[in-house]
């Protein structure tokens, strides 16, 4: 059993590749930073194969390139993204770019290759790392990372539909959790005002959901009841609440 992991450097991703090295999968970890990949694959079982593979997934053709070299694997977890805090008006253009291509057109690249080998083979599973932002209406202050994971959310809940109507056995999930410790923050330059969940909890708990076919992940009970109030609330409400909220990180 193979899987082949994005963002596989830190964080949730790194904790996704240690939980399935456990589980008994080989594995493909792909990310920018090769030294941070080597000291991952030092601290995995060495009992099972741990390919490294450095790789920007915001570029088409590394997409391409990862499926022509490793095209039968058994899961895709699409987890490399980030984000950047601000008004819309001030974030560099730049900055938003390399988001919209790392969050969204990696991500599709991926899972349109995968998704049609693993249809031939009636098998697989993928996992989209989204977020609770993609489950809300909108995110002032951090408006196009809630749209690139609104994206990742609506694209994800299609397919499995898609594939469910179809009696496919391949099956597709987005993980959609709140806050998380990891180097996001940073990269974000954000501080979360709420609790913050461990990303080995996160790993371990959205795997397990995953391999039980649960297609939206929400690891934390306190985003469940705020997802739940996105639906309940006129939008404008939620819209005023989240900037509120996120009016309250500081970095």
């Amino acid at each position: 059993m193979i899987a082949l992991i994005t963002g596989a450097s830190s964080g949730i991703g790194r904790d996704m590749a240690r939980y399935l090295n456990n589980l008994g999968y080989d594995l493909i970890v792909v990310a920018r930073r090769e030294n941070l990949l080597e000291d991952l694959k030092k601290s995995l079982n060495t009992n099972k194969k741990v390919i490294i593979e450095k790789a920007d997934v915001s570029n088409i053709e590394n997409c391409k390139q990862l499926f022509e070299k490793y095209p039968d694997i058994d899961i895709l977890i699409n987890n490399a993204g980030f984000g950047k805090f601000g008004e819309f008006s001030n974030v560099e253009l730049s900055e938003e770019l390399s988001m919209i291509n790392t969050n969204i057109t990696g991500l599709h690249v991926l899972t349109k290759l995968y998704l049609n080998k693993m249809k031939e083979k009636n098998k697989g599973y993928i996992l989209n790392v989204a977020s609770s932002a993609g489950l809300m209406p909108g995110g002032p202050l951090m408006a196009t990372y809630y749209a690139t994971k609104s994206y990742v959310v609506s694209l994800t809940r299609a397919i499995s539909e898609e594939l469910k109507i179809n009696g496919s056995n391949v099956y597709i999930s987005a993980l959609c959790p709140g806050p998380v410790d990891t180097n996001f923050n940073n990269v974000a330059k954000v501080k979360f005002s709420l609790k913050s969940l461990s990303s080995e909890y996160v790993a371990k708990y959205a795997i397990d959901k995953m391999l039980k076919r649960k297609r939206i992940i929400i690891p934390a009970w306190y985003m469940k009841i705020a997802c739940l109030g996105a639906k309940i609330f006129p939008s404008n409400i939620m819209l005023k609440m989240i900037y509120n909220q996120q009016k309250s990180k500081n970095g």
